[in-house]
């Protein structure tokens, strides 16, 4: 979240006519510096203001300070505000593609890291431009100075909203606006109703499990645009996840089974709704109590259209986790709904075993009587062999 702003200076000289002379500046009255813009990074506009009076010093006026050379247009005219000290010219404009009065925008992309990196692709949209003075001169050199007001601001386009209580009846962030930032524009709020008219108003012991609980992200005086999309929701037992037990109610093209998507991504605002469950590891407790948190992008309709495609993205499995240390260990813990099963594999193993046993069985006992048969023929042999014997001998 950057902003950027410097002052370029060329040679020195007077020209054009000046709304401010330089008594009116007294002490301001000075050569330029590179602190003479100021940029305000709004959530829906972006506001510049440039001290007058050096520029007053060097030989222009307001009506000579243009806008990404747009001129004679009164929406990207500055205007000048002498009721601060010092005074300056102040320049506004709409953070909205092909109506910013000329500024660039720029979006570039990265691997998440921290609490974003289970996602490829954040993305980061730079919107920039210059303010230049005008020299009326004509002919083919000049001795005038060039001023040049160099504005850029930078907004990441990918946020957490966390700290949702559920045993509240609903929940807004407020944060205090900051430089570059469009967090401020959303919020989150709890309903109980699929028409999102009755929010949700937590009863002493708590909800019913199973109750469907219907969630919205909103974006209010926000640019239009972008659009909102949840890349992520998920409940910690803490307000603070990167220690706790926490369930995920979706992340990406994951989605647990009695989670369901309602819009996402197609508006600047975004709905869900999950069934009310409960931690295990909170089950000696009469209040099971967590908290909701949702990941939100925010993105141009076109950028979001492609994040919703699963194809490419990457996916992570929907499960009770237990993070210590920073490291994800699948847990025991699990929800009712979610009752674990046999896999294939053990029961094909299984088979095999008590297939690998009948036939061990079934070879000893055919083992078992082809042993018998040869004692008993050899004994036979013998028998006659004997009584053979004995004959011959009397005869003889």
């Amino acid at each position: 979240m950057a902003v950027i702003s410097f002052l370029v200076l060329t040679s020195l000289c007077i020209a054009g006519p000046e709304a401010l002379s330089l008594s009116d500046c007294g002490t301001h009255a000075r050569r330029p510096e590179y602190t003479d813009i100021a940029v305000m990074c709004g959530t829906s506009a972006i506001d510049l203001a440039i001290q007058i009076c050096p520029v007053v010093y060097t030989g222009y006026n307001e009506s000579l300070l243009i806008l990404n050379r747009i001129m004679g247009g009164s929406d990207c005219q500055g205007m000048l505000d002498a009721s601060v000290v010092p005074p300056v010219v102040r320049f506004s404009f709409p953070i909205l593609e092909g109506n910013a009065c000329g500024s660039n925008f720029l979006t570039t992309s990265a691997p998440g890291t921290g609490i974003f990196s289970d996602f490829s692709n954040i993305q980061t949209v730079n919107v920039s431009g210059v303010v230049r003075s005008y020299d009326p001169t004509i002919g083919t050199i000049t001795y005038n100075t060039e001023l040049k007001y160099f504005y850029s601001c930078a907004y990441p386009l990918e946020y957490l909203i966390n700290n949702t209580q559920v045993d509240v009846s609903s929940s807004s962030i407020a944060l205090k606006d900051n430089n570059g930032s469009f967090i401020s524009t959303l919020s989150m709020t709890l309903y109980q109703d699929e028409n999102y008219t009755t929010p949700l108003i937590m009863p002493p012991q708590g909800v019913e499990l199973r109750k469907k609980i219907y969630v919205e992200v909103i974006a209010s005086n926000l640019t239009s645009q972008y659009y909102v999309l949840l890349d992520r929701c998920y409940a910690s037992v803490s307000p603070h996840p990167n220690n706790s037990t926490f369930f995920n109610l979706f992340v990406s093209c994951s989605i647990d089974q009695l989670t369901t998507i309602l819009e996402n991504g197609d508006s600047q605002k975004a709905r869900f709704h999950f069934s009310a469950f409960r931690f295990i590891e909170q089950q000696n407790e009469t209040i099971s109590t967590y908290y909701l948190h949702c990941i939100t992008r925010l993105c141009e309709p076109s950028t979001c259209s492609s994040f919703k495609q699963c194809n490419g993205r990457r996916k992570r499995t929907v499960e009770t986790t237990v993070v210590k240390d920073s490291i994800a260990e699948p847990s025991v813990l699990t929800v009712p709904i979610k009752a674990r099963t046999d896999s294939p594999l053990s029961t094909k193993d299984r088979l095999l075993n008590t297939v690998q046993t009948s036939a061990g069985g079934s070879a000893s006992v055919g083992l078992g009587i082809a042993v018998a048969v040869l004692v008993v023929m050899s004994v036979t042999a013998i028998v006659t062999a004997t009584t053979f014997y004995r004959k011959l001998k009397r005869l003889s």
